[in-house]
This record gives C-alpha cells, structure tokens and sequence, in this order.
C-alpha cells in the first residue's frame, strides 16, 4: 500500500490512451492509433479537503486538463477510431455541452462529419463554442437531453452515422482508463472513488476500469464508489425517471440515464452508494475548489466534491480514507456561472496614488 502522505509521481509523457492501455482496449490492427494527447491528466492534492472531512489523503484527478477540457476525450478517441475503422465517415452524438465537444474536436482532427444534438437553450456557451469552433453541424432540439439521446439513437439506426454517445460501449472501454491511472500513481486504489453522476456512463467506466485491473492483480481492492446527482436531476437517487430534470450543472441535468444499470452495478457491487446534493451545495464545493484549491471547475465536476462534504453529516466515517475525487470539466466549459458572482473588480484612473489606495 502506498504512503498517503507521498505525491503521486508525475504520469509518462502524453502519449495518448490507445498508446498507453492497448492492452486492455478492444484494439484490431486495423483499429487507427489516434490521439489528440488525452489521459495522463494530474492527481493534485487537496489538503483543505482533508482538513474538512478528516481523510487521510483526497486527490483530485484533474480530467479538466484533457484536450478539449473534459474527461469525455478519453471514450471518444477509441469511438472515433473504430467509428473509422468500420468505415465511417461521420459520427452523431446528443450531448448537454461537452460530448459535442469533444466528438467536434476528434472528427475534425480525423476529417470526419459531425452531426451534434442539443437540448435547446440548455447548453452551456463554453461548450457550445468548442462545437462550432470544430466545425459540427448543430441542431438545436426542442426538448430535454433525454429526446435528443432518443433522437439520437433513431437517426443512427436509419443512416450509416456512427453514434458516439455512452450508449456506444467503445466510449466506456476509453474511460475505464482514468482508473488505471490513478492506480498507476498511487500505487493501489483509493479506498473512495467520488464523482458527478449525470448520464452515469463515467462511473460504469471507472467501475470497470478497477475491476479489470483487479483480475490483474493490480490492486489491493476496488475502491467504494460514491456518486453523486443534483437533487433536480437524481433519477438514480429516487429511482424513477425525472421528466424535467433541472439543475445550474447543466452537464449533468439528465433525467432518464443511459448507463443507469451500470451505475447500479457499480454502487452495489462496491458497496458504494449515490446520492443528491443541491445546488446550493455544488456552487459551495464550486467556490471552495477556486479559492482554496485553485482548481477552476464547471459546477457539475464540484457536485462530488458537494457530496464527499456531506458524506461525514450521513454517517460515513472518512478518518484514514484515502480519496479521489473526478474533476470532470474545465470551469472555462461555463464562465458565466463564475461571472455571475460578485466580482473583487475595481476601477481606477492611470494613477500610481489612486491604484495604491485600491490595494488597500
């Protein structure tokens, strides 16, 4: 078992994570070796949150520092890839902002058409931006992220588009990686494993990622897995489909999840559990990981960290846990959130006396 006290080392150089993990990838020879650099991504420590919970160690995994700013870049590059080696030349997905991102981005780098599906109005600008920059073709859905996923999978099922959402098993496949990974840097797996929870197919990723190197022999043992869903938006929490899912996490204001099974699954068999907190909650934990940890998050990446918070006030004992929690999103995703807040910001003329003063 690793020191908790000990930083992780620093991972290789980027070299992408077909490159890296071709061993446990659905990978054929004729499967492209892509990659715009993602993975790798940092495990910084967040002492404050220690101080707070009473943890031995908590480490955030920065998948914030992906290519295009979210941990998504992981599943696609392996979707792209096989999308191109069945032969391919475009791919579709629905996306509430960061999975139009980054299958905008990998189509582009491989020359393929983008088709993306938005719930209209619930996307936020960051992301949207990323999408056009790319050059996808937008269609703008009256309706929530759920008809779009329907949509979605309609079209794909009528034309020779390749669906590149987490219903698409290669992206689950590209995610698992992130778990490797931080059993690579620490030595073995964290006792927890907390993260946001929205279309649930990122902790079916990481669930399968400990498992696999577990058969290996890799770890001591699979960490608990805790997600955790904005209460407007927390069909896994209530059991039962949310019809209009409503949160400021706008990534994660899904109501009728497409991996809900393998969420299950990985809250049961890790004897885990997934929760609700509000968004009162995620723009604390949002706050805080800015001002005191210099981590600059979109709100749904600070709705596990809103979670671990609340874990000690539900009974969960944390003293000697060892901690991960996933910053899934880059706060440049939606600044308007940050913007919003009461901003420092002062005005003064080109004066040396006048600037001093507003120093204070």
């Amino acid at each position: 078992m690793a020191d908790p006290d000990a930083l992780p080392s620093a991972p290789p150089a980027a070299s992408g994570i077909i490159a890296r993990y071709a061993a446990y990838l659905p990978l054929t020879p004729d499967t492209p070796r892509i990659t715009l650099g993602e993975g790798s991504t940092p495990l910084v420590r967040a002492e404050s949150l220690e101080r707070l919970t009473g943890a031995a160690s908590v480490h955030l995994k920065l998948e914030s520092c992906n290519p295009t700013g979210s941990f998504k870049d992981r599943g696609m590059v392996l979707a792209v890839a096989k999308a191109i080696e069945d032969g391919h030349q475009a791919v579709l997905c629905a996306s509430t902002g960061n999975t139009s991102a980054s299958a905008a981005a990998y189509a582009a780098r491989m020359g393929l058409k983008v088709y993306v599906l938005v719930p209209r109005g619930s996307i936020a600008q960051g992301k949207l931006a990323q999408a056009i920059a790319h050059g996808a073709r937008i269609l703008a859905v009256k309706g929530s992220f759920d008809d779009a996923l329907t949509l979605a999978r309609e079209i794909t099922d009528r034309h020779p588009i390749a669906l590149v959402n987490s219903v698409n098993p290669h992206r689950i496949q590209g995610q698992k990686t992130g778990a490797f990974e931080i059993v690579d840097a620490l030595g073995d797996a964290p006792d927890l494993h907390c993260m946001p929870v929205g279309n649930a197919g990122n902790i079916t990723a990481y669930w399968m990622g400990y498992r696999d190197y577990q058969a290996e022999e890799r770890l001591t043992r699979p960490p608990r897995m805790f997600g955790f869903q904005a209460a407007g938006a927390a069909p896994l929490v209530s059991g039962q489909i949310v019809e209009h899912p409503e949160t400021i996490a706008t990534a994660i204001r899904i109501g009728k999840p497409a991996s809900w099974a393998g969420a299950v699954a990985a809250r049961d068999q890790s004897g885990g559990d997934i929760q609700a907190v509000s968004d009162d909650q995620i723009l604390h934990a949002y706050r805080h990981l800015a001002r005191e940890e210099g981590v600059f998050c979109e709100p749904a990446s600070a709705a596990c960290v809103a979670g671990l918070l609340q874990l000690p006030q539900r009974g969960v004992d944390l003293s000697g846990a060892r901690i991960v929690c996933i910053i899934t999103g880059s706060g440049l995703k939606d600044p308007d959130i940050a913007l919003s807040a009461e901003a420092d910001i002062v005005d003064v003329p080109v004066d040396l006396a006048a600037v001093e003063a507003a120093l204070d």
